[in-house]
């Protein structure tokens, strides 16, 4: 049944306050345009559409090519090219050892390096580190903060993706700065629309499916009348004590959405809410030692694993829950 009480082909153009309830502006893919009245929305279009670039001093004036790793597909089109991959994080890492195999030279420009980066990475002949570049040229050279200058054909922006809803009204309450959705509480209710208005799935670095769950059960909890929430001035207490806590530890708003070494914690609190078990261990450790491996492994992060002790504990879960009979032979050695 649940087929049914989706739209296909359906584009949502206009979210916005209506007395208490909300006005929901759709149009269909023959460009019918319909207004409804919802008693609440939910805000799940997801952040891994809209190209985050970096911004590149005289990038305007330089005339190579420029691509996001979004529309990244294959290395065959570097061949033989001179290229910077911006980013040194998942996809940065992917990316860039990719075209080792096809282009002259690869450089990844990362913004978290030391201004004085510079050096081979392993792996690869052709592979080197920098900080964040300095300044781009009309003469097709790209001068990096450590000084090196090279020149280059192809700039990848391994940056990430920027929140987006063009669709939402909330007359200036709720913006979008360096990529901070807020103000939010918990990263999903803003304190003023609330319950009526909520999202799930901003945070990242974090067990992306087990948070949209955890985030949608506790959503509907409150919608429902099961779990109340505190009020409006409350949640802004809290929301404000976060973004303090930010500026305190020196991160930029852009990381307002990481939870990174605090994800085990926030995932916890939304369980505790909604009356749901704490997430497992061997989850958090399985994503603790992803990001590790990332960090000191970057050629072999996704093919060498030491988690035959947590693949047990899973399975072990799994036959307590009894989503599965039996735990497969392999999986005991």
């Amino acid at each position: 049944k649940l087929v049914e009480m989706v739209r296909f082909e359906t584009e949502v153009v206009l979210v916005e306050k209506d007395g208490r309830k909300w006005k929901i502006r759709s149009k269909s893919s023959d460009g019918v345009s319909r207004d409804e009245i919802f008693d609440s929305v939910v805000v799940c279009n997801g952040h891994y559409t809209e190209p985050r670039v970096a911004e590149v001093p005289g990038i305007d004036l330089w005339p190579g090519k420029q691509l996001h790793s979004h529309n990244y597909r294959v290395p065959d089109p570097f061949k033989d090219q001179v290229v910077v991959v911006i980013g040194n994080f998942a996809s940065g890492s992917d990316i860039s050892r990719d075209i080792t195999g096809v282009a002259k030279e690869v450089h990844i420009a990362a913004r978290s390096q030391p201004s004085e980066t510079y050096g081979k990475l392993p792996g690869a002949d052709n592979l080197w580190l920098h900080p964040m570049i300095e300044r781009a040229h009309k003469d097709g050279s790209i001068v990096f903060k450590n000084g090196k200058v090279i020149q280059a054909d192809t700039i990848v922006h391994c940056t990430g993706y920027i929140y987006h809803f063009p669709f939402l009204n909330t007359n200036g309450y709720i913006t979008v700065e360096d990529n901070c959705v807020g103000p939010l509480y918990k990263h999903v209710f803003p304190p003023a629309l609330a319950p009526g208005l909520s999202f799930v799935g901003l945070p990242w670095m974090t067990l992306l499916f087990t948070m949209f769950e955890l985030q949608s059960k506790w959503v509907a909890a409150v919608l429902s009348g099961r779990v109340t929430l505190p009020s409006e001035e409350k949640m802004m207490e809290d929301t404000n004590a976060l973004y303090a806590k930010r500026d305190a530890n020196g991160f930029p708003k852009r990381y307002t959405h990481r939870l990174g070494a605090s994800q085990a914690e926030y995932l916890n609190w939304i369980a505790d809410q909604i009356g749901e078990p704490p997430v497992e261990q061997w989850r958090n450790q399985e994503l603790e030692g992803g990001y590790v491996r990332l960090a000191t492994q970057p050629d072999t992060f996704r093919d060498k694993w030491d988690d035959d002790h947590l693949i047990v504990e899973a399975y072990e879960d799994f036959l307590r829950q009894k989503l599965i009979s039996v735990i497969p032979s392999q999986i005991l050695g």
